[in-house]
């Protein structure tokens, strides 16, 4: 068929397909040159090339401006930090009365169940003639300096105990005999046969909270210690021979700041009311020392009298607003403090 002029059909469909590569490859070099007018070549430089990149990221300026983001915690840290500073200024305010004072008339009689608001009483005075303003304010600051020295010292030993518990293996078995041996005591118990040896005071209520106060922020910080211990950069640190005690505050403590802080901010209401307890059944600090305890137990046994019933109301809502302000800002601290949370 070739000899009569016609082409074999392999040999066309090979000329044809030939054409069209041709002409779809002159078509991308055409698109190639448009594209060089719309691009050009960055000029080199060595100082930008050794630059590296910075960021200013900072942990706490992040923390705080999460935490005051929350305005429900701002407005708790306001009422709490105005309690603290009225507490502590109050007796050098002008016209205040002692809280031990028993006042009395012109006959000798003592002003007692004065009503709230009459003859220069605020908060009126109790069944013995004591103003009741003085009392909760003073009792308000013997509560406060017990429930942050028992906080102190069970945050401190118990992350002590609690990291060496959690990250050196050797010593894992003997906390935990001790852990069990002490956490099997009632703490009620505890309180109530320490308040009957000792001489009932301050200082005997702080040393039976913290007895066995610190069992609890062990377990948890020794709990948290096993999570993070074996990852990668702690690893990395033994075996580029870091010391313990380097890697404890360096690499583990700041990874509990958050949780550190809301156990803290939740032990100081819990000692508190272990304060109130005790006292409420009748073992806590003397009478004449005034305490949101000692209050609370007087205006307990005037519940049923309508007309004294202010002397319960009043402390325990000082007792409330405390407790309440403290849990709010710990729970809202802990979550600004987690960096989880400063990603925007």
């Amino acid at each position: 068929m070739a000899k009569f002029g016609f082409k074999p059909y392999r040999r066309q469909m090979e000329e044809s397909l030939g054409d069209k590569l041709n002409q779809q490859l002159e078509n991308e070099l055409k698109e190639a040159e448009n594209m060089d007018d719309l691009f050009a070549f960055a000029d080199y430089n060595a100082e930008d090339a050794e630059r590296i990149g910075y960021s200013n990221y900072s942990y706490w300026g992040s923390t705080l401006r999460a935490f005051f983001q929350n305005k429900m915690a701002v407005f708790f840290l306001v009422v709490m930090v105005s309690v603290l500073l009225f507490t502590f200024i109050q007796p050098y305010l002008p016209n205040q009365k002692d809280p031990l004072l028993i006042h009395t008339n012109e006959w000798g009689l003592p002003l007692n169940n004065i009503a709230p608001g009459k003859d220069g009483f605020i908060l009126g005075t109790n069944s013995i003639g004591q103003d009741l303003w003085s009392r909760i304010w003073s009792g308000t600051r013997t509560s406060l300096f017990i429930g942050f020295t028992v906080a102190l010292v069970e945050a401190i030993v118990g992350i002590m105990i609690g990291v060496l518990w959690g990250y050196v293996r050797k010593l894992d078995f003997f906390f935990t005999e001790l852990y069990n041996v002490l956490d099997n005591i009632p703490q009620t118990l505890l309180l109530i046969l320490i308040s009957y040896v000792l001489k009932p005071g301050v200082s005997t209520i702080i040393f039976a909270l913290c007895l066995t106060g610190w069992l609890g922020m062990a377990r948890f910080i020794r709990n948290q210690i096993i999570i993070i211990r074996d990852r990668d950069y702690n690893l990395a640190s033994r075996c580029l021979g870091v010391s313990t005690p380097r890697i404890i505050f360096k690499n583990l403590l700041p990874y509990l700041v958050s949780v550190i802080t809301m156990r803290m901010a939740l032990a100081i209401p819990s000692a508190i009311g272990n304060e109130v307890f005790v006292t409420y059944i009748g073992i806590g600090l003397p009478l004449d020392t005034p305490s949101l305890g000692n209050l609370i137990n007087v205006g307990r046994s005037l519940m049923t009298m309508a007309p004294l019933r202010y002397q319960l109301i009043f402390p325990v809502a000082v007792l409330s607003v405390i407790t309440i302000s403290f849990y709010i800002i710990g729970n809202a601290f802990a979550d600004a403090a987690d960096p989880k949370n400063h990603v925007k």
